[in-house]
């Protein structure tokens, strides 16, 4: 069964995106078939992959309501084993359709359960709110991966993400579990970046991965070419950030006995 991460964070404009998708391409350039899933309306994991979500025909939409298989959905990536599931234009009003739906917690997870077995990580992008989707990518996880700009407000909103993720947990999918935070954005010239990551290690000890994720050109460019920052610009120092996190990540960050408990 794949490792199913959800990667999430109420608050836009931290790196959910770039980190779902460079850290799923330096998975699977180390050999592991990876899947990442756009559940953001906005569609920006599936553009960073070189895909338009406006011509999406079947996408994490249609797979959630069993209107499509697997093999209508996926989508094959500029890299080899990275491969994608699609949003669309139908996603946008999913939350407003599946109000009344039964079970509608559980859409996503119900529908990963007919994964290919051989599918070894799969990284959920969330939208940037807690809403129906951010649930059900919850619901569906073994952990949860949560970018952190490092920036005055980095815990601002925290708290409500790990309230709710202690809901789902008791309600929902009693295996969950915190796979860590990831610093991002961060500036090391800059005295507060250097002071919002020690107040990140001192709150969350030992939930913070050590690779920290630079602010660097090239890994703003790399979606405007459709392609992870891996495959784009592998030499700059954003690029050597993301292997470092998929290397700890492989370490034995990924597995739920090693993560941490939601309390």
């Amino acid at each position: 069964m794949p490792q199913i991460i959800a990667v999430s964070n109420q608050k836009g404009g931290v790196g959910k995106t770039t980190t779902t998708i460079n850290l799923a391409a330096g998975l699977a350039m180390q050999g592991y078939r990876t899947l990442v899933v756009d559940l953001d309306p906005q569609g920006n994991a599936t553009s960073g992959l070189g895909n338009d979500p406006r011509e999406v025909v079947h996408g994490i939409y249609d797979l959630m309501l069993g209107q499509a298989s697997f093999d209508d959905v996926v989508m094959e990536t500029g890299v080899e084993l990275l491969e994608l599931l699609p949003a669309g234009p139908k996603l946008v009003g999913a939350e407003v359709e599946l109000t009344g739906a039964l079970a509608r917690e559980t859409k996503l997870a119900r529908a990963l359960e007919g994964l290919p077995q051989d599918i070894d990580f799969v990284l959920m992008d969330c939208p940037p709110s807690l809403g129906f989707l951010t649930i059900n990518a919850l619901t569906a996880a073994n952990s949860v991966l949560i970018p952190v700009q490092a920036e005055y407000y980095a815990l601002e909103g925290l708290g409500q993400l790990l309230r709710t993720m202690s809901e789902v947990k008791r309600a929902l999918n009693p295996g969950l579990c915190r796979e860590g935070l990831v610093i991002t954005m961060h500036d090391s010239r800059n005295n507060l970046c250097r002071d919002v990551e020690k107040q990140l290690r001192e709150v969350f000890s030992g939930e913070v991965f050590e690779a920290v994720i630079p602010r660097n050109v090239r890994l703003g460019e790399a979606p405007s070419f459709g392609l992870p920052i891996l495959a784009y610009a592998p030499n700059c120092r954003g690029a050597q950030a993301y292997a470092a996190l998929a290397d700890e990540l492989l370490d034995g960050h990924v597995l739920p006995e090693s993560s941490q408990e939601i309390a």
